[in-house]
């Protein structure tokens, strides 16, 4: 009788995690990513406990700033870091960004409207706050060329 009643609790919690998946990629098909919402970007609901996300007003102007800064003018990760760090930029948990959430932000395809979930990508329903042109001119500035040490190319070096 306890293997029954055991093998019934493990029937529903398979069930569930299978639900939950399915909720998941239904939530990503209608083109809203689950989960807490990139920086530049706000978690709102509606009366109906539909969540969305929205732009955020203090934060996304800065993020596109950022992007312009690094496609346009070739600016590196530290550089960006240090700009955020004299303009006082904090994160939502009240801290100053490291350079890992610089270069996070802008690998990030969600800024341009995509989000990648479960190893596929979607097409999102967000406001996108830069162009894919710029997304993909900036991802060119972040590639660094390898460099030549005394003029002798090492081995897994790059």
């Amino acid at each position: 009788l306890l293997m029954i009643l055991c093998s019934q609790a493990k029937l529903e919690n398979d069930n569930r995690g299978i639900n939950v998946k399915r909720g998941l990629r239904a939530k990503c098909e209608a083109g809203w990513r689950p989960g807490c919402a990139p920086a530049g970007y706000i978690n709102r609901l509606t009366e109906n406990r539909i969540s969305y996300i929205d732009l955020d007003p203090e934060r996304s102007p800065i993020i596109k700033k950022i992007f312009e800064k690094v496609a346009n003018e070739g600016q590196s990760g530290r550089t960006i870091k240090y700009w955020l760090d004299k303009n006082k930029f904090l994160s939502r948990a009240g801290k100053r960004m490291s350079i890992g959430e610089v270069y996070r932000i802008l690998k990030n395809p969600f800024y341009y409207g995509e989000f990648e979930f479960g190893g596929k990508f979607y097409k999102g329903k967000h406001p996108p706050i830069i162009t894919k042109e710029i997304f993909d001119k900036a991802q060119k500035q972040l590639l660094t060329p390898p460099r030549e040490w005394n003029k002798q190319v090492f081995p897994f070096k790059g």
